[in-house]
């Protein structure tokens, strides 16, 4: 079970005009499938050159180590020498911070994942959950 195109896209936009709601700086947005491929991939005029590469990350690592970036930033910083080797086995593809999130449907079961990247991480992590639940799914961020 995965995202549709149609769905990526919708939780994408939802995620930005959160942003703009709310007077963010620009930001990139990945949408994942449960394997990691992206689905949608978005950068704001005006964001940053490595906003899609964190974006990716953060939904990356959130698939990865199966908890949402909040999770994952707190474990980050109770055991830093874990995370170091994550970043190393992962090839530098993990960035455990807030703004990436679990996708999951009502029932629980993984879609994908969504990584926010480009403003202060609660705030990406805000916008994520927002474009998520827009859609009628759950925004699991640990």
């Amino acid at each position: 079970m995965s995202l549709s195109l149609d769905q990526a896209s919708d939780i994408t936009d939802a995620a930005l005009a959160k942003a703009r709601e709310l007077g963010l700086r620009p930001l990139s947005i990945t949408v994942l499938d449960p394997g990691g491929h992206p689905i949608v991939v978005k950068r704001e005029d005006g964001a940053g050159i490595l906003r899609p590469d964190i974006a990716h990350a953060k939904a990356w690592g959130s698939l990865g180590t199966g908890q949402g970036g909040a999770a994952g930033a707190r474990h980050a910083t109770r055991d830093p020498a874990f995370f170091a080797a994550l970043a190393s086995i992962s090839q530098g593809r993990i960035a455990s911070s807030a703004g990436g999130a679990l996708i999951r449907d009502t029932e629980g079961n993984l879609l994908g994942a969504i990584g926010v990247s480009g403003d202060k991480p609660d705030n990406d992590q805000t916008v994520a959950i927002a474009g998520v639940e827009k859609a009628g799914l759950n925004a699991d961020i640990g």
